[in-house]
């Protein structure tokens, strides 16, 4: 064995180890110290095989590469994270759709090598453009707004159809149809574009992680056509984890997986809540709020993509170390898509140093919900639905999801209320209504917004699905 496969061996081990060690906030530090290792060993590995006769180009693109990656790592914002991650995979993809197309004029391979290189070349391209234009929409360089017309579906099923049909032919034949390989090119980079252009900016985060799975894949089969097992290695577990991470995020947005691949993904879909009462809200002032936290045995803290914007969560962690040493239990509810990516709040919040074991997810924090006292919900207006229940979202969950009450009814944007509108008080009924007497509780709204804190009875719901970020 020489040296560059043990080092690919070892790098191998090192991308298992990051994705493994990243699932969990413990952890995530050691798995990205682990990819780093593997992807230093890999490009050093690449660089001692005997293909490699020249270095001068190659050092001329990592200084290149280096000048430009680390004012971006160092200036980029954490919000403008999922905008990062959008223009680097269409660096990398168009990297890999170049490399194929070196390759398929160099070598001109047939048989099952030809048509790994075409699928490569069909992913790079198209992930290329698409993932342009989901960093455009994010970046608000485009418009964020779905672009629909009449037979879209039909357009993109036509463009992707004809560019596979050449592909297919190139594998055939490759001698006789090397003149249509400009063409197979155009239309993978149209169908890149008309993929996102029905996508609301909204929607972006999800579709980077299908993107990134695209690359992956693309990466993968780029690995079959050079003979590179740590590319098929690296690709599969990029393109397998992207998916992964697609599915969940839809999952947890109450959205389709299938229009996220056919189109159609930005389409909110509306529900039957337009009749609904509406109720009064009253503000609070911050010593209000206070007395209302102060009252509580249990408080769920619920954050947001305005904490993000804010940079709150250090004033967040203050309030945590307020009201656990008065003998609250304070947790904290952790949405797949709070924020702009996920993960976006297990970062912020490790960074003020709030305890592991507080950060609860989703699927967890669903059935303590109805026993809280308080929920307090941080700029979560990026994970707040009002109307729920027409659409039979789950208690957490809906587009976008969110926490809400268990009564039948939620709040408009950004309010919750804990408990269930037919049970009795579980705690003392002194600190909810001011009487002794038992009678069903009536749950608390609190938000905090613009630094005010605001409480009130239950308020009417909307007559649509919400989603602030759109």
């Amino acid at each position: 064995m020489e040296l560059y496969q043990a080092m690919y061996i070892l790098a191998a081990a090192g991308f298992i180890l990051a994705l493994m060690w990243m699932g969990h906030p413990a952890t995530g530090r050691r798995g990205v110290f682990a990819g780093e290792i593997g992807m230093l060993l890999a490009v050093v590995g690449t660089l001692m095989r005997h293909e490699v006769v020249s270095y001068e180009w190659i050092i001329g693109g990592m200084l290149v590469g280096t000048a430009i990656g680390i004012p971006i790592a160092l200036l980029m914002p954490m919000t403008a994270v999922p905008q990062r991650t959008a223009i680097s995979q269409a660096c990398g993809a168009l990297a890999s759709a170049l490399i194929g197309t070196a390759e398929f004029y160099h070598r001109k391979p047939t048989g099952v090598t030809m048509a790994a290189l075409m699928l490569e070349m069909l992913l790079g391209f198209l992930t290329t453009t698409a993932s342009v234009m989901a960093w455009g929409k994010l970046q608000e360089v485009l418009p964020g707004r779905p672009i629909v017309f009449k037979g879209q579906l039909i357009l993109n099923f036509g463009v992707l159809g004809g560019a596979l049909l050449i592909a297919i032919m190139m594998v055939v034949n490759p001698d006789a149809t090397l003149w249509l390989f400009p063409l197979f090119v155009i239309l993978a980079l149209t169908f890149g574009v008309l993929l996102i252009i029905p996508i609301g900016g909204a929607d972006m985060p999800t579709v980077i992680a299908l993107l990134n799975s695209y690359a992956g894949l693309s990466a993968s089969a780029m690995g079959f056509a050079l003979d590179n097992k740590l590319l098929i290695i690296a690709g599969a577990l990029d393109g397998s984890s992207g998916l992964i991470l697609s599915i969940i995020m839809c999952k947890a947005m109450n959205r389709s997986f299938a229009n996220v691949l056919f189109g159609g993904f930005g389409q909110l879909q509306t529900s039957a809540a337009g009749g609904a009462e509406a109720k009064p809200v009253r503000s609070a002032s911050p010593e209000e709020a206070a007395q209302i936290l102060e009252a509580a045995s249990t408080v769920v803290i619920i954050p947001g993509y305005g904490m993000a914007v804010a940079q709150a969560q250090h004033k967040i962690r203050e309030l945590y170390d307020v009201l656990t040493k008065k003998g609250i239990d304070v947790k904290f509810a952790i949405h797949p898509v709070a924020g702009r990516m996920p993960g976006h709040m297990n970062v912020l919040l490790a960074e003020a140093d709030v305890p592991y074991d507080k950060l609860i997810e989703m699927e967890d924090i669903n059935s303590e919900l109805p026993n809280t006292d308080v929920a307090l919900i941080v700029g979560a207006n990026d994970i707040v639905n009002p109307a729920d229940r027409p659409v039979r979202c789950p208690a957490f969950r809906c587009a976008p999801p969110a926490a809400r009450s268990y009564s039948g009814t939620s709040g408009p944007p950004g309010w919750y209320g804990t408990g269930h509108g037919q049970s009795t008080r579980p705690s003392n009924p002194q600190n909810h209504t001011g009487s002794a007497k038992q009678q069903p509780w009536q749950p608390r709204y609190l938000r905090l917004q613009s630094g005010v804190l605001q409480s009130g009875p239950r308020p009417g719901t909307g007559s649509h699905i919400y989603d602030a970020r759109r």
